[in-house]
């Protein structure tokens, strides 16, 4: 009798306060059943509550780490309606793009701006409404591929442009587009990619945007990373030197950009978003183009945007939590470090991350484990959130720049767990 297997009903009770749905709960109960090792259900369900999306803390010193969301920032909506294409004034039909357009045209200096759902949509919806069956000009050293096989020539390709190719892979100068554009008559955007998660160095040249803004058809720069301003003028110390070199939006549009591109989700510290800003007849053209309506954003992201907006508008550097944590001082983090009861206090180096600044690191603080216990941190328990750290030379490190003051408390007592 003991080789008998419970029932379904008797294994899925044994585990309703795990928080997974009863119909899962019994299609992974029926599971276990059939490959007779109903005794190990505790694994299967563990391992389908750890698959759910839930809140983690970052401990690994990466500020925009892309597996874990990239930048933080908060969603708050109270689950009322929303006046997401309604127009109180008039009470008609309105545009979701109206307000957060023109919040981001201010933000950026120029004339017009739109939201799409990521910057890859953005890209590909200006490729598709200003140069479907046309060439667009991309210098070789900038045909690249980010993250999730994400490549420019694919991108080029869907959205019935085709690529003209200038210049060489490290040099490429105002001339090559130049000739470029002769010889190719139907040539009708120039696309310029910025270097942000990739660095070729040695023997190079490039052609500025300055340089770039008469050859008659539109420029494009797809600055990726999202700094809107050079000069950060949110902040009263002006902008840290980690950033020295990383093209703003207003910079580069005033330079002469026709069109700007850039993620929300990077340096601007918000939400998944692709934000599109530059010359307002061109903008229009990517309004009414059936793509924008394929990766138009919904309301939880608009309504976040339009508070981050008001955020930068209004000089709140310290309400936004990418820019927070990038300002803590190392000194804040070592005494955070020396206030831990477990653990050894250690420099370390912080990264943006998120397919930002390549090669930069950031001077912090945090605490270093003499043994890998990644695996325990990252289980959590029911009182405590999921840790996620770095392990280097076995050692276990949390860095502390990416873990908010409120949480020391809670990774503490973690750790006292664990060790």
């Amino acid at each position: 009798m003991d080789n008998y297997p419970p029932s379904v009903n008797e294994l899925v009770d044994a585990h309703s306060n795990s928080g997974i749905p009863r119909p899962l709960l019994v299609e992974e109960a029926r599971i276990a059943i059939d490959e007779g090792k109903w005794e190990r259900l505790d694994e299967r369900v563990d391992a389908l509550r750890k698959l759910a999306l839930q809140e983690v803390i970052n401990a690994t010193g990466v500020l925009l780490h892309t597996n874990l969301g990239r930048a933080s920032w908060p969603t708050t909506f109270s689950g009322n309606p929303v006046n997401l294409e309604l127009d109180l004034n008039s009470g008609s039909r309105g545009s979701r793009q109206g307000y957060l357009g023109h919040l981001f045209a201010n933000l950026c200096k120029t004339e017009a701006a739109m939201v799409v759902n990521n910057c890859s949509s953005a890209v590909l919806l200006i490729l598709s409404a200003l140069a479907h069956e046309k060439g667009v000009a991309i210098s070789r050293g900038e045909m690249v591929e980010i993250g999730g096989g994400f490549r420019v020539p694919d991108v080029l390709e869907l959205s019935g442009a085709y690529l003209v190719e200038v210049g060489t892979t490290n040099k490429t100068r105002r001339e090559d587009y130049e000739r470029s554009i002769n010889a190719h008559r139907d040539v009708s955007m120039i696309m310029k990619i910025h270097q942000s998660n990739y660095k070729i160095v040695g023997f190079t040249e490039s052609a500025e945007i300055r340089e770039l803004a008469d050859l008659n058809v539109p420029l494009v720069a797809d600055i990726g990373s999202g700094l809107l301003d050079e000069n950060c003028f949110w902040l009263e110390s002006g902008p840290p030197n980690w950033l020295i070199g990383e093209p703003g939006a207003r910079q580069t549009l005033a330079e002469g950009a026709d069109i700007v591109t850039f993620s929300s989700d990077k340096l601007l510290g918000g939400p998944q978003a692709g934000i599109i800003a530059g010359k307002a007849d061109l903008i229009e053209k990517c309004l009414d183009h059936p793509f924008a309506r394929a990766v138009r954003p919904g309301s939880l992201v608009l309504s976040s945007l339009q508070e981050l907006c008001h955020k930068y508008l209004n000089r709140q550097w310290t309400e936004i939590p990418f820019w927070k944590m990038a300002l803590t001082t190392k000194d804040e983090l070592q005494d955070r470090a020396e206030h831990f009861d477990i653990g050894e206090p250690v420099a370390l180096n912080s990264v943006p991350g998120g397919g930002t600044l390549p090669g930069v690191e950031i001077p912090s603080y945090g605490i270093q484990i003499d043994h890998d216990i990644s695996r325990e941190l990252r289980d959590g328990t029911e009182d405590n959130l999921p840790i996620i750290a770095r392990v280097e030379d076995r050692k276990t490190l949390l860095d502390l720049r990416t873990i908010h003051p409120s949480l020391d408390d809670q990774v503490m007592t973690s750790l006292k767990q664990i060790l």
